[in-house]
């Protein structure tokens, strides 16, 4: 089933050049795979290398998702994107929690790109349509392993169920597991389309190596 994609004024006249990259695609999960695990740790090398704490959040794709979050009211050291989060705790000398090899090579492609970037289990999704809105302040949100979160101001995506995922977290309703046969895969390229096609890229390669993909489609939905 795929899924259609809007995006709503808001977002839209906050950030005109959000481009959001989508994958979708038949999938095995298993718990772990060696391999895309030496390429996990390959990067944080070159992560910690290449990054000081001070600048992650001056990584272009990082800080345009900051200002994104600052123009709808939220504060982003309170509330920080998932990719600035991996990145600081990288440079931090931690290392990436094992989840499952699709929540691990999404992580991957988060921390080399920068983008904050959405998993879901399409069989999960309610509908076959999202939105990418904006949360309310009644918006009752269980962030993966985070508990409760509040989503007032942050952007948000939804289908006909209600919020399931932000660049912060993602929702427990929807969220992958090993159960896991159809993802849909969504890259938040709030810095813009530069860059969105090589992190579909990516994806896809990642996804067919680690998780046997097939019927992948992708597509680059923008907002203006």
């Amino acid at each position: 089933m795929k899924i259609q994609l809007s995006i709503s004024d808001t977002i839209k006249q906050t950030c005109p050049r959000f481009t959001a990259g989508l994958v979708y695609a038949q999938v095995k999960n298993s718990l772990h795979n060696e391999f895309l695990w030496k390429e996990i740790e390959e990067e944080i090398i070159q992560i910690r290398q290449e990054y000081p704490l001070e600048t992650i959040n001056k990584r272009e794709t990082i800080l345009a998702t900051r200002k994104v979050y600052k123009n709808l009211g939220k504060d982003p050291n309170r509330y920080r994107p998932s990719a600035e989060a991996l990145c600081r705790r990288l440079t931090k000398g931690m290392g990436l929690y094992n989840i499952s090899t699709l929540v691990d090579l999404i992580n991957l492609v988060s921390i080399r790109s920068g983008y904050s970037i959405g998993g879901f289990d399409v069989d999960k999704i309610d509908g076959n349509f999202l939105t990418l809105g904006v949360g309310k302040e009644n918006d009752l949100f269980h962030a993966i392993e985070r508990g409760t979160l509040n989503i007032e101001n942050l952007p948000v995506y939804r289908d006909a169920t209600g919020p399931i995922g932000t660049p912060t977290s993602d929702e427990e309703r929807t969220k992958l597991s090993l159960d896991t046969t159809q993802i849909l895969i969504i890259i938040n390229g709030y810095s813009g389309k530069e860059g969105i096609e090589n992190a579909v890229k990516l994806t896809t390669d990642l996804l067919i190596r680690y998780a046997c993909a097939h019927d992948i489609e992708t597509e680059c939905v923008r907002a203006y």
